[in-house]
């Protein structure tokens, strides 16, 4: 499946949710007047897009129609489309050009932050970086076991302490082994408890500290993964971390299985954090690094035929698939053929052999037969009586009767 699909096969159920009742309800109306625009701030802020940023699309449309004369419609669904694409433009690039550069991944229990570390490991090493992780988080239980578990799955080395560590110290030794080992990118795993926002914030900045001294002028990102499943609230965790650390970008995860992927909206209209990668799958490829014009497009379904990804991913997958058929073809054939042979053998072992009989034999067989053969009587009705006569041999006198 090619990059767009995922997108798009990963954005359903927002889709369903935004989009599907968006353009019901413009296909409802034979007028742009102002009920329409009520009704589509009420739909967007039901699809969790959030009231400020709700009324923000809504005056942006407003402008749009008016700037262009736009009177019909069913023309609302691009220029839609088009405000979403540009509201989400901004700064989606993992800087990583150091080397070493460091990744700092923060968030809340529970939002798949130790999975997003893994696959974005996976992903960097793919692309022909090498990369070790830091099991930085050691005040949450078995965070240290995960992350192993996901090191092992990515093939890549792991720095960890013992539970209860101190954190600043488990990224020491990975920058360390970073150095000794030449390594591309560090990916630490850190707290993400917001129940003591000052214990948290003294936590980061002893280890931007250490960073600062180890590392001074590397590349560092701080990720906060958030789950679009659980809408308005992802919102609130974004602010209370953007007030606590350094947020340099978004990873929302769980888009497949929810339709609040709206969310993304108010994230980076409120808060002007970009969106980094997103979440649309379980599987490693499923972390998919955010494209705005491709998760418009997804969002309002539009295809991206003009595009060169876009059609060299379609080519892809119909090769793919044409191959596949082949195969399965030429599989099925050959298990047929192996049956046919099969069948073909059982046969011919519990069929008797037959005799070949030579022609003397065979006309001696017959004959036997034919001996064997009781003779048919001929009932009366058939065979008519036949008058009785009496020969008499010669030379011998005839008695009289």
């Amino acid at each position: 499946m090619g990059f767009f699909e995922k997108i798009r096969d990963g954005l359903k159920k927002t889709r369903d949710n935004i989009s599907g009742q968006i353009t019901q309800m413009v296909n409802s109306f034979t007028k742009i007047d102002e009920d329409l625009f009520e009704e589509l701030e009420e739909l967007l802020v039901m699809g969790d897009v959030g009231v400020n940023t709700a009324e923000y699309i809504c005056d942006q449309l407003r402008a749009k129609i008016k700037e262009k004369g736009i009177t019909d419609p069913s023309l609302i669904m691009g220029e839609l489309k088009a405000i979403v694409a540009e509201m989400l433009q901004g700064d989606d690039t993992l800087h990583i050009s150091t080397k070493p550069s460091i990744i700092l991944v923060i968030g809340v229990n529970g939002v798949g932050k130790t999975t997003t570390i893994g696959k974005l490991a996976s992903r960097l090493k793919s692309q022909g970086k090498s990369v070790i992780l830091g099991a930085a988080d050691t005040f949450r239980a078995a965070a240290i076991e995960q992350l192993e578990v996901w090191a092992q799955r990515a093939e890549v080395p792991l720095i960890k302490h013992k539970e209860g560590a101190d954190p600043a110290a488990v990224v020491f030794d990975t920058i360390a082994a970073a150095k000794a080992r030449g390594c591309d990118v560090i990916i630490c795993d850190t707290a993400g408890r917001l129940h003591n926002k000052k214990n948290l914030m003294d936590e980061l900045g002893k280890i931007s500290r250490v960073i600062d001294r180890e590392l001074p002028g590397c590349d560092r990102e701080t990720l906060l993964v958030l789950d679009a499943a659980t809408g308005q609230n992802a919102v609130n965790q974004a602010k209370e971390f953007q007030s606590a650390a350094g947020i340099t970008g978004i990873v929302l995860t769980k888009l497949d299985g929810t339709p609040k992927g709206g969310v993304v909206l108010p994230i980076k209209q409120d808060l002007g954090l970009p969106v980094k990668f997103i979440g649309v799958g379980e599987q490693v490829e499923d972390l998919q690094p955010f494209d705005a014009e491709a998760f418009a497009d997804a969002l309002f379904d539009n295809q991206r035929d003009d595009t060169p990804a876009f059609v060299e991913d379609r080519e892809r997958a119909e090769q793919e698939a044409q191959a596949q058929a082949e195969e399965e073809a030429r599989a099925r054939a050959e298990e047929e053929r192996q049956e046919a042979q099969l069948l073909s053998e059982e046969l011919l072992e519990e069929a008797a052999p037959e005799e070949v009989l030579s022609e003397e034999s065979l006309i001696s067989d017959i004959d036997a037969m034919l001996e064997e053969a009781p003779e048919e009587e001929e009932t009366p009705e058939e065979k008519p009586e036949k008058k009785k006569r009496r020969f008499w041999p010669f030379g011998r006198k005839r008695d009289e009767e």
